[in-house]
């Protein structure tokens, strides 16, 4: 047997539908959030680096990353993967 299949790790979720609704599409849609959650991020990024902004426009733009990155951070989302 090859080594890698081996220690082949499986995890399942379970829900009790209709009650756990929310989560069960929170869970379900996991990877669609993460998804516009890093291209908010990377937009927010691309005006800070690329935007021709006035002084006052990129200290609001700096904010603004700042904040969305502290929250991803306290949250303990890794978007570099």
């Amino acid at each position: 047997m090859h080594e890698l299949n081996k220690n082949k790790m499986k995890a399942k979720l379970t829900f009790n539908l209709p009650e756990d609704q929310h989560e069960w599409e929170n869970a379900v849609n996991a990877n669609n959030m993460y998804l516009a959650l890093w291209e908010i991020q990377q937009e927010i990024r691309r005006v800070w680096k690329y935007g021709e902004l006035t002084e006052g426009q990129f200290e609001i733009v700096q904010q603004i990353y700042d904040k969305v990155n502290e929250i991803i951070n306290e949250n303990n989302i890794n978007l570099n993967r």
